[in-house]
């Protein structure tokens, strides 16, 4: 009989080959981890963008309604109606004669002299 060898498998390689098989693996798995970090900073960025750019938007309609406001108000303004006039006069004997006791409280109170009372009482009675 004769005798056999025991059958050993060997893989091609040996060490070394382990050694390249880990580092294309382990390469292969970092590039694919980068791409997708990529990919999601990319879609966080477009992101970002579109909410800024929808805030500026936002920003200068906001604008654009307080000139709006500002101008219709300005307009508002400039046509409105004349003051109400004044309410006619009393009666010319009751309000002279609260126009000159007001002359005499403001003499008697010491805010006008004597000269300056004459002077408006005769202005006053229109002599």
């Amino acid at each position: 009989m004769m005798r056999r060898r025991p059958l050993v498998v060997r893989r091609p390689g040996g060490l070394i080959g382990t050694m390249a098989r880990t580092a294309v693996v382990a390469g292969t798995a970092t590039v694919t981890a980068n791409a997708i970090n990529k990919r999601q900073m990319g879609k966080q960025q477009a992101a970002a963008d579109e909410a800024a750019a929808e805030q500026a938007a936002q920003q200068q309609d906001y604008d654009q309604q307080q000139q709006i406001a500002q101008l219709q108000a300005q307009l508002n303004a400039q046509q409105a109606p004349p003051p109400a006039a004044a309410p006619p006069a009393a009666a010319p004997g009751g309000d002279m004669m609260a126009q000159l006791n007001q002359l005499a409280q403001l003499k008697a109170s010491g805010v006008l002299s004597d000269a300056e009372f004459a002077a408006a009482k005769a202005k006053l009675l229109g002599s």
